[in-house]
């Protein structure tokens, strides 16, 4: 009979840390995806009455072209932006891992701006842009790297690989946070036993730290992949989705449809659309780890 009142308690006990939660989750994300379901089906202005039109707003995105132009957009950037970035932090963690003297300060240094919202980075990154008198160009002259004004923000391609650039340089240090833990898992006998075969230090990073890291990576991968294919603050905020829309993305859709041009219905479809291939990533991430626990 205590043993049942013991685990009553615990049940109840259990059930009152988790409620909170729960409630909060039902109210502010489950009832709210719901009614953007319900509102996709659809055609609301905001201020006029719905009228249902079924599928209609799904079929209008298949027939949409500045909606495939940002789809290809998203789909170009998380291509580049995701290798680069995963790239990036596992090669600033094995560098930092193998320091001894002063790893704390570049651990802080590499993940600082992470720290920062998106809007800072945003307006630091437009400064350093600037054609006349911008930090980028004026140190690239005093490479000798360019000689004239390089308009980083005017031209299509050159705007994207602004993007790029500051959203590189904004969350390589999660990435680099995530790697350099992994890499304080691996045991160092792995190490001292590919010292004692003679291993160069590509073969011991290509057999020994490359795969201990495997799990980590798939994460990061699925991890980016998922934030690039939700990238807008950087677009709106540094190019404004120029020049001519070659920046513009999903997201930067259902912003302008929910709320400049007030197509509450059309916004809710491309959010489901974006939530269904966010969803698949995530099966997909489930997939790998389960395949590499095995």
């Amino acid at each position: 009979m205590r043993s049942k009142s013991l685990a009553r308690q615990g049940w109840g006990t259990g059930l009152a840390m988790v409620l909170p939660y729960t409630l909060f989750f039902l109210i502010f994300s489950l009832l709210p995806i719901l009614f953007g379901l319900r509102i996709s089906f659809y055609d609301w202005s905001l201020l006029e009455d719905k009228t249902f039109i079924g599928m209609e707003n799904y079929a209008n995105l298949l027939r949409d072209e500045e909606f495939r132009s940002n789809l290809l957009h998203t789909v170009l950037f998380t291509l580049i932006s995701v290798p680069l970035i995963s790239g990036a932090g596992l090669l600033a963690a094995v560098l930092v891992h193998q320091v001894r003297r002063g790893q704390s300060l570049l651990r802080v240094s590499v993940f600082m701006p992470y720290v920062l919202s998106v809007s800072v980075i945003s307006s630091i990154w437009v400064i350093f842009l600037q054609p006349y008198s911008g930090l980028l160009n004026q140190v690239l002259k005093a490479l000798h790297i360019i000689n004239a004004d390089i308009y980083w923000i005017s031209e299509p391609r050159l705007a994207w690989v602004s993007i790029i650039m500051a959203t590189l340089w904004w969350t390589v240090g999660f990435v680099f946070v995530l790697f350099l833990a992994g890499l304080q898992d691996i045991p160092s006998s792995y190490y001292e036993a590919s010292q004692l075969e003679g291993a160069s230090r590509w073969q011991t990073f290509r057999y020994i730290t490359f795969p201990s890291l495997s799990k980590i990576t798939v994460l990061v991968i699925v991890l980016q992949t998922i934030a690039s294919f939700k990238i807008f603050g950087q677009s709106k905020l540094i190019t404004g989705g120029g020049p001519a829309g070659a920046t513009k993305t999903v997201v930067f859709s259902i912003y302008e449809n929910g709320f400049q041009t007030f197509e509450m219905g059309y916004a809710s479809a491309i959010a489901f659309v974006l939530m269904i291939v966010i969803l698949v990533i995530s099966l997909l991430q489930t997939v790998l780890l389960r395949r590499l626990d095995h």
